[in-house]
Order: structure tokens, then C-alpha cells, then sequence
């Protein structure tokens, strides 16, 4: 009795050292899941009256914007792991490799240290702990150079693909990265202090949409399309808090989004437009890009979006072209003025 009592203690003292580690890897396995599965916007989009028709749009467009299912397939597993033990996942380590077994073949094996190398520098982020070339190496185990560079690689593409962070080394001395929000969202795309997962790919697919539904979405757009990624008003979401808060009230008030009541409605009802931060940080190509690469496409693939994305980059460059100019010339007056005579003083 003694000893099986011992053990208990033991088992409790364990387990609160490695709760909270464990906790924050099962958010991290949710949120690092890549399924197979393909959302597209299409029925997003249907009603739309400024969406092109199918006779405008080349067959591969049609409908081939699609978010990445990443979040899809980590929220379906937020609803469900209520259900499921935690004994199991408990006894892992956060961002622990696992052993395959001899039988795996080679294609299995890389696709398996992706998924953990993926997984660990998610967990690197919800920590806000430094990311290093040597702990990525120990994720891996033995692989040849080329490989890692490789796996790195298609590891940071499906990070940006869902949450539009970029992987970027922030000290080449210690080969230290970073993972680094597209927008300059608080607390590196957080928004809110603390730890956590990044809200920016959640910001950029509302922008998209916008642009998408001819720069100005209702209410019931945005909430019809995040339904679809069972993110819901008043629901907490296990990397977006309360979804409503933070975008009616938080991305509002930091000016990504601007949220105006339809004037004249009763009750009354209200649209979703690009704010002035979103307009300074980024653009609608770079938007574009974003949403393209969560639906394994490219923005030239989405014509009637590309070409104003393609527009608004050109007046952006004639713009900046005319400030350039307008100074130069303002620079020469200022640097050459005219010659006063003692009549002008």
C-alpha cells in the first residue's frame, strides 16, 4: 500500500511539471494537422453579384481559392479531444521526435519528420522561445543537408500557407529563427500578450474576402465563411479567443478592419472594409499571393482578382514614382535657390 501510494504522488507531481507543456503540444498537434481535405469558397461566393461568371473565368479559377484545411482540421479537433483520454499524449514531450517503425519507408519518414519538424516550430512560437538550427537537427535526426533545407522549407510554406507567419534566421551567428507575423499585428501576430498562435493568417483570409466580395463584405459574409472553418461568434476558438471580440472589436481598434453600420438598416447591419493599417502593411497581390498559396494555386490563377490586384500595384508604383519626383524637384529648389538682390531683403 505504501509503494502504490508513493507511486501516485509521484505520478501527480509528474504530471503538474509536464501539464502545462503538454496542453500547450496537443494545441500545437491540432494546429500543425495538414489534412488532404480542401475547402473551396465557391458557395462563399456564389451570390455574389461582383463575382465573375463562369464564362469570364478560366475553368481552373473557378472556385480554386480555398483556405488552407489546416484550420479546419484543427478546429474539428478542438471539438472532439474532450472525448479523448489524456493519458497518451500526456506521456509525450513537447515537440518530442518519435521513433518510426523499420517498415517505414523513406517517402513515410520525411513526410513524418515534416510533420514534427512542423509541429516543433509551432510550439517554438506558442512558447516564444528561440528556434535553433541544432534542436531542428535533433527533431530530425540523421538526414543529409539537402533534406533538412528541404524540409525546412516545406515546413515554413505550410506555417505561412495557414497563419502568414515567414520563417526568417534572426542571428546567423547562432543560426536562430524566428517565426514572423506578415502584418505588424501586437506581440508578433498574437495580438494579445502572452502565448499563444498567431491571429494574422485569420486577418488575412477576412482581407481577402473583402477584396474578393468588391472591398466591402457584410457581416453575414464574413460569419457564413468562418462557419465554414468552425470558427464561430461567441464560441471560444482554441487559437482565436472569442472570435466575435477580436474582430469587431480588437482588428477594429487596431484599424486592420473597419466595421460600419449599413446606413438607413433596421435592425441594424453591418459591413467589413479594409482599414488603414491593412492598407499601409499589404496589399491586394499580396493578399492575393497569401490566399493562393493555402489553395496550392497562384494569384494568376484567379484572373479577374489578379488583374485589379495588378491595377493596384500599378497606380501604387505611379504614385510613389510622382512623390519621388516631386521631391527631387522640391530637393533641387531647396539646394539651388534663386539669387536675392538688396531689393528683396
Amino acid at each position: 500500500m505504501p509503494r502504490r501510494r508513493k507511486g501516485k504522488v509521484n505520478a501527480h507531481k509528474k504530471h503538474n511539471q509536464t501539464g502545462d507543456h503538454s496542453e500547450g503540444h496537443k494545441r500545437v498537434q491540432e494546429a500543425a494537422v495538414v489534412g488532404n481535405e480542401s475547402l473551396s469558397c465557391s458557395s462563399v461566393l456564389e451570390d455574389d453579384p461582383q463575382r465573375p461568371s463562369a464564362t469570364e473565368t478560366s475553368s481552373t479559377s473557378q472556385g480554386s481559392w480555398r483556405p488552407s484545411s489546416t484550420t479546419i482540421t484543427s478546429s474539428g479537433a478542438l471539438d472532439t479531444r474532450s472525448d479523448k483520454g489524456d493519458g497518451s499524449q500526456d506521456k509525450e514531450h513537447s515537440c518530442s521526435s518519435e521513433v518510426p517503425s523499420p517498415e517505414t519507408s523513406c517517402t513515410d519518414l520525411l513526410a513524418t519528420k515534416l510533420d514534427l519538424l512542423e509541429q516543433f516550430l509551432l510550439c517554438k512560437y506558442e512558447m516564444q522561445e528561440p528556434i535553433l538550427k541544432d534542436d531542428m537537427l535533433k527533431i530530425v535526426g540523421e538526414i543529409t543537408q539537402d533534406q533538412f533545407a528541404d524540409i525546412l522549407k516545406k515546413a515554413s510554406d505550410r506555417i505561412e500557407a495557414v497563419f502568414a507567419v515567414d520563417l526568417k534566421e534572426v542571428d546567423s551567428s547562432s543560426h536562430t529563427y524566428d517565426l514572423v507575423s506578415k502584418l505588424n499585428l501586437p506581440n508578433n501576430g498574437r495580438v494579445y500578450a502572452g502565448n499563444g498562435l498567431p491571429k494574422t493568417g485569420l486577418l488575412m483570409n477576412i482581407l481577402g474576402l473583402i477584396f474578393m466580395k468588391g472591398n466591402c463584405a457584410t457581416e453575414e459574409d464574413i460569419w457564413k465563411f468562418l462557419n465554414m472553418l468552425k470558427v464561430y461568434a461567441g464560441r471560444e476558438h482554441f487559437i482565436y479567443g472569442e472570435p466575435k471580440k477580436l474582430i469587431t472589436k480588437d482588428l477594429v481598434q487596431l484599424q486592420y478592419l473597419e466595421y460600419r453600420q449599413v446606413p438607413d438598416s433596421d435592425p441594424p447591419r453591418y459591413d467589413f472594409l479594409w482599414g488603414p493599417r491593412a492598407r499601409a502593411e499589404t496589399s491586394k497581390m499580396q493578399v492575393l499571393e497569401f490566399l493562393a498559396k493555402g489553395g496550392d494555386t497562384v494569384p494568376s490563377a484567379l484572373p479577374f482578382w489578379y488583374e485589379e490586384a495588378l491595377r493596384d500595384e500599378e497606380r501604387a508604383q505611379a504614385i510613389e514614382a510622382e512623390r519621388a519626383a516631386t521631391g527631387a524637384t522640391a530637393g533641387h529648389n531647396i539646394m539651388a535657390p534663386a539669387s536675392l538682390t538688396p531689393g528683396d531683403v
